[in-house]
C-alpha cells in the first residue's frame, strides 16, 4: 500500500497534468477538490498504467476514482492494476464517483455489482452561454436581480483576482462571517474554512480566480478551474447585504473565464435545501450522477452455509469445534506446510491460541473471502480445501492440503476437483487458479490431473479450470 501518498499541495501540477484535459464533468476529477477536501475525505494517488489512480481511503476500506489516462495512459490497465492491488490487500474493488460516461464499462466488467446514484452527489451542469447570457423567460428573475446590483451599487466592478489582492481577501472573510449564520451547520462550516484555505492559491496558474468589488470593498469572489470541456465553479461566496450580487457574480466570472468552455459546473448540493433552490433557480442543463461501484464475489451472492460435497471416498464440509485439535496440527505442521505458500502462524499478527486457526476460518467466510472446507475420511478431519481470493470477476484461487499421514493416496487430488467442480458449477464462478511450487512434484502431478498449465515463473507453476 505504500505505493499510494497522500494528495498534498505540492503535487498539485502533478494531478493537472491528468485533469487538465479530463473530460468526466465532474468537480471530483479536479485539482481544486481534491486539494480542498484532502484532510477531511483522507485522499491518496499514485499513477498506473500512465494514469492517475486516486482514492478515498474510507476506515477500512479504499474507494476509488475512476482512472484518469494521461496522453499514453492505458485505462484498462490501470483497471486491471486496481484489480491487482485490491485482490493482494484484501479488498473489493470500490469505485466512489463514477461519471455517466464510464459505468458501463464497470458493468461489463464485474458480474456482481452494488450500485448507487444518491440524488444530492449530482452536479449541476449548465450551458456555458446561459449563465453568460440570461436569456429567455427562465431566466428574469436572474435578469432582475442583476439590474437591482447594478442600479444599488452603480461603480461595482468584476475583474479576476491576484496574489495582489491577498489584503482584500481577507477583508472580505472577515465582512462575510459577520454576515454568516451562527447557526450554520458543521459542514456549511467546514466547507468555509476550507475555502477561506484554499483562497490562499490564487495565483497559480491553473486555477481561474475574480471577484467582484464596490469601490476598493470586494463583495464577492469565486475560484475555478477548467478541465476539459468544464469550468468547475470550487467557490462562489457573496455578501448578502448586497442585493443581486450573486447572480451578478455568476454572470460576470462565466463571461469573464467561460470562453472556451461548453459546460460550467457549479457542483452539487450536499443535500442542502438552500443550495439546491438557488442551483435549480439558474436552469441546469443536466444533472451530472455520480455512480458508486462496489465489486461483489459469489459468495455473496450463492452461498449462505458450507455444503458437503461427497467423493467416492470423503465428505467435504465445513470446519466444527470438534475439528479444532486436528485442524490444529494440520495447520501447524511446519514442514508439511513449506509448500502451501502461506504462513498461518505469521498471519494472525497475534500469538497462537486454541481457537485462532479455526476463528480465522470462520471469519473469513462471515466476510465472503473465503471458503475452508474440512476433507473428512470417516468422518475424521484429514486435511482442507480453501477457496479463495475471489477477484470479483468470476475467479477464485483453490489450494488443498492433505495431512502427512494421509499422503500418497489419491486424496486430495479427489477433494481438490470435488472443489473446483463445486465452485464452476454450482458457485458459478468462471474460472479456477492454482499455482505449485516447482520443487513439488506431487502438487504438480495433482494439478495436472485436474486443470491446465497456463504459466510458470521462477518459483511456482499456475494453473486454470474454466466452464
Amino acid at each position: 500500500m505504500d505505493r499510494f501518498q497522500p494528495v498534498r499541495r505540492q503535487d498539485a501540477a502533478k494531478l493537472r497534468k491528468y485533469y487538465e484535459h479530463c473530460d468526466y464533468q465532474l468537480c471530483e476529477y479536479s485539482v481544486g477538490t481534491k486539494l480542498m477536501w484532502r484532510s477531511t475525505l483522507k485522499y491518496v494517488w499514485t499513477e498506473m498504467a500512465g494514469c492517475l489512480v486516486l482514492c478515498r481511503k474510507n476506515g477500512p476500506n479504499w474507494d476509488f476514482d475512476y482512472p484518469v489516462p494521461g496522453p499514453e495512459g492505458d485505462e484498462d490497465a490501470a483497471l486491471d492494476a486496481i484489480d491487482r492491488f485490491c485482490l493482494e490487500n484484501g479488498l473489493r474493488p470500490s469505485f466512489f464517483v463514477v461519471p455517466e460516461c464510464k459505468a458501463a464499462k464497470l458493468l461489463t466488467r464485474y458480474p456482481y455489482l452494488r450500485v448507487k446514484d444518491n440524488r444530492s452527489w449530482r452536479d449541476y451542469l449548465y450551458y456555458r452561454e446561459d449563465l453568460q447570457l440570461f436569456v429567455g423567460r427562465r431566466y428574469s428573475g436572474q435578469r432582475n436581480h442583476i439590474k437591482k446590483f447594478h442600479a444599488l451599487c452603480p461603480d461595482a466592478a468584476f475583474r479576476p483576482l491576484t496574489e495582489e489582492d491577498a489584503p482584500a481577501i481577507d477583508h472580505f472573510w472577515a465582512d462575510y462571517e459577520a454576515e454568516f449564520p451562527k447557526e450554520g451547520n458543521a459542514m456549511a462550516r467546514n466547507e468555509l474554512k476550507l475555502a477561506k484555505q484554499m483562497m490562499k492559491m490564487v495565483g497559480k496558474k491553473y486555477f481561474l480566480s475574480g471577484g467582484m468589488f464596490d469601490g476598493d470593498k470586494l463583495i464577492a469572489l469565486s475560484m475555478a478551474e477548467q478541465c476539459g470541456d468544464t469550468l468547475i465553479i470550487h467557490i462562489e461566496k457573496a455578501l448578502y447585504s448586497y442585493t443581486g450580487v450573486y447572480p451578478a457574480l455568476v454572470q460576470a466570472f462565466a463571461m469573464e473565464f467561460g470562453g472556451n468552455c461548453g459546460w460550467i459546473n457549479r457542483e452539487d448540493d450536499a443535500g442542502d435545501r438552500g443550495l439546491r433552490t438557488s442551483k435549480t433557480q439558474y436552469s441546469p442543463a443536466k444533472l451530472a450522477s455520480k455512480y458508486c461501484f462496489q465489486a461483489e464475489n459469489e459468495l455473496q451472492h450463492h452461498l449462505r452455509t458450507i455444503p458437503q460435497l461427497k467423493t467416492d471416498r470423503l465428505t467435504l464440509s465445513a470446519l466444527t469445534e470438534e475439528d479444532i485439535p486436528a485442524y490444529n496440527a494440520l495447520v501447524l505442521d511446519r514442514e508439511r506446510n513449506r509448500w502451501w505458500g502461506y504462513d498461518d502462524v505469521g498471519g494472525l499478527g497475534a500469538p497462537v491460541e486454541e481457537r485462532s486457526f479455526f476463528e480465522v476460518a470462520k471469519t473469513d467466510f462471515e466476510n465472503h473471502m473465503a471458503v475452508n472446507f474440512a476433507v473428512r475420511l470417516d468422518g475424521k478431519l484429514i486435511g482442507e480445501a480453501v477457496l479463495y481470493r475471489f477477484d470479483c470477476r468470476g475467479s477464485a484461487e483453490l489450494g488443498c492440503r492433505i495431512d502427512a499421514a494421509y499422503a500418497g493416496r489419491g486424496y486430495g487430488t479427489e477433494a481438490f476437483a470435488a472443489v473446483a467442480n463445486w465452485g464452476l458449477y454450482r458457485l458459478q464462478l468462471s474460472r479456477i487458479v492454482a499455482k505449485c511450487f516447482k520443487e513439488n512434484d506431487a502438487s504438480f502431478r495433482m494439478l495436472s490431473s485436474c486443470m491446465r498449465r497456463n504459466g510458470e515463473d521462477e518459483t511456482f507453476f499456475y494453473f486454470e479450470k474454466l466452464i
